[in-house]
């Protein structure tokens, strides 16, 4: 993964050093994974972008997509981004998900998917990645035919747009990674 070996001086903040609007969202944190990820500190700098993320991975997490289809979604875009704090952090969470490891490997080796239709996923979330929603009309289509919908691939954007977040500010603070996610660093 491409990543720089220094801070880049974005503060990871504690429930003490965190601005007053992002405390709450720090608390939620804590509660939900039982610490706060760093990734979480550091967003906790704008109250408004930690919000922001956590509201677009809620929507995420309930959206049309199984356990294997958001791991497909969010670890093309992780690998694509070369984050190397969400690449482990996604395979921890696949675990978690019991989403197997030959689907796990495959995404972080950008191998093809076992199962034609999670590979129509990957290719289209790696289109639209890659081409910046410039995508064909027959990359479309080959998509629906694989048996999807219009509402997974409006999805697929929501995915990213959480995938931004995270990728791009990992990229900026050189965000540490967290002790739950380290053996799955390569």
């Amino acid at each position: 993964m491409a990543s720089t070996s220094e801070n880049k001086n974005l503060q990871i903040h504690t429930l003490e050093t965190a601005p007053e609007e992002s405390r709450p969202l720090l608390e939620k944190s804590l509660r939900n994974y039982g610490y706060i990820p760093n990734l979480h500190a550091v967003l906790a700098g704008s109250p408004n972008l930690l919000q922001a993320y956590q509201q677009l991975h809620e929507l995420f997490t309930t959206s049309s997509f199984n356990a294997e289809e958001l791991t497909v979604v969010w670890q093309t875009i992780n690998v694509e981004h070369e984050c190397h704090y969400c690449v482990p952090a996604h395979t921890a969470i696949a675990k978690s998900m019991k989403v197997s490891d030959e689907i796990i490997e495959a995404l972080r080796n950008k191998t093809p998917l076992p199962n034609p239709k999670l590979e129509a996923l990957r290719q289209m979330t790696l289109s639209i990645v890659k081409n910046r929603g410039n995508v064909t009309a027959e990359e479309v289509q080959a998509f629906y035919e694989a048996g999807y919908t219009e509402r997974h691939l409006l999805d697929i954007i929501l995915g990213l747009s959480q995938k931004i977040i995270s990728n791009y500010v990992n990229h900026i603070a050189n965000t540490p990674l967290d002790k739950a996610f380290e053996k799955y660093a390569k």
